[in-house]
């Protein structure tokens, strides 16, 4: 009998090691696949042209697969915006005319060359910031009258800072930080932290999205920025533009592994596909649909965050960037991510909101059941198997005992 429960446990022990191993292999969710990445500020600017005005910077961040690249072009001309390009080539650069790129009509000033090897391009506009008085305390703008929400934040009209003094080209990361005149950006600002990725991972701070190498990154953030009011929310207006498929849908997908996000169990992905929802995704921005109150969050300083249904928008976004490449006519579509809800403090308990969206090519990358919440599920269902196991075999011996002592052989 104890020979039958060494067996018994040692099987547990044996399927539990296999049910880690296994799971730690998620670890690397699947995804070997890196870039080569490189960023470059103001890509082709020489000594020769009159410099940007203070606070106009362009990243180019180049990621080169094995036979395409994808360039990231990160702007603060007019409205920050993200572009996306993917060309089949390995040699695809980009070009910019400086003097026109720099004009009042900037169209046609940026070029991936050669122009035959693009195959997606997309970009994602940070337009507005909306703040409104939440005097009901419902956290659904949407609802109240136009008299709550005061006169919006044109983030085109923002004085950003120097771009050269918050550059890391190691760790690919570009920090843009500004605000208006107002008395409200006296001692704050706005805040966009570009990142580009060449493999798969997740930063370390929450939300801890998983990137892989397609996908680059931007973390926004309102510090230290005076309030109109004892009871403000703020909403950020999106924009999206596409050379024949802009962002147009959210998909909300459910989970039950918050270990990396705790407490939210969805993700929101904003995607471009070119028909119905069976259709691959060409390119998304995907977020957790949650921001923080504080810099360095504790469970107690999230709070959650919704959005809007996107909208088609007839204005060409106000940013230099999508003019230089798209021109005039681009298809322009919309959304609002509102953050907070109900019964949660207002901005003034902290003064300090942060949201993170992660912008990239192909299917968005998705979170699989993490080794710790594996290893859990083994124990749990593997303890009643246990169990039933060393039941089975108990009755099995003491029905063989009874067996041996009952029926005697017969002399």
């Amino acid at each position: 009998m104890m020979a039958a429960k060494m067996f018994t446990i040692h099987f547990y022990v044996t399927f539990l090691l296999f049910t880690i191993r296994v799971s730690s292999s998620f670890i690397d969710y699947g995804e070997n696949y890196r870039r080569n990445v490189s960023l470059e500020l103001n890509p082709g600017l020489n000594s020769s042209l009159t410099p940007p005005p203070l606070g106009v910077g362009l990243i180019h961040v180049r990621a080169l697969g094995q036979n395409d690249t994808l360039h990231y072009l990160f702007c603060s001309l007019g409205a920050p915006a993200l572009l996306l390009v993917h060309t089949n080539s390995t040699s695809s650069k980009v070009e910019v005319d400086w003097p026109v790129f720099l004009s009042a009509n900037a169209s046609g000033s940026l070029r991936v060359t050669p122009e035959s090897t693009v195959l997606h391009r997309n970009a994602l506009i940070f337009t507005r910031l909306w703040e409104y008085s939440d005097v009901n305390d419902t956290a659904e703008p949407e609802l109240l009258p136009f008299s709550s929400f005061f006169q919006p934040y044109e983030l085109q009209n923002f004085t950003w800072g120097d771009l050269r003094k918050k550059l890391d080209p190691t760790a690919h990361t570009a920090l843009l930080c500004g605000g208006d005149s107002s008395e409200s950006f006296s001692n704050g600002s706005l805040c966009l932290k570009f990142s580009a990725f060449g493999s798969v991972g997740r930063e370390k701070g929450w939300p801890s999205l998983l990137h892989n190498a397609n996908s680059s990154q931007v973390r926004v953030w309102l510090d230290g920025v005076t309030p109109r009011s004892n009871r403000s929310r703020f909403s950020l207006e999106l924009q999206s533009v596409g050379s024949t498929n802009p962002l147009t849908r959210v998909n909300v997908l459910q989970s039950i592994d918050d270990e990396y996000t705790p407490s939210i169990f969805k993700v929101a992905q904003w995607v471009s596909s070119p028909g119905n929802s069976s259709s691959p995704i060409l390119s998304y921005a995907q977020w957790k649909p949650v921001a923080y109150r504080k810099a360095s969050p504790v469970f107690e300083d999230a709070t959650p965050c919704h959005h809007s249904t996107p909208v088609a928008i007839a204005q060409r976004p106000p940013s230099g960037l999508v003019l230089a490449y798209f021109g005039e006519g681009r298809q322009t579509t919309g959304l609002n991510i509102t953050f907070s809800i109900a019964g949660d403090p207002f901005y003034n308990t902290t003064n300090y909101l942060s949201w993170t969206v992660l912008v990239g090519l192909g299917s968005p990358p998705v979170d699989s059941f993490s080794p710790l919440v594996l290893a859990i599920m083994a124990v749990g269902l593997g303890t009643p198997l246990l169990i039933i196991l060393i039941g089975v075999v108990c009755v099995c011996v003491r029905k063989n005992r009874t067996q041996v002592q009952v029926y005697q052989p017969i002399n």
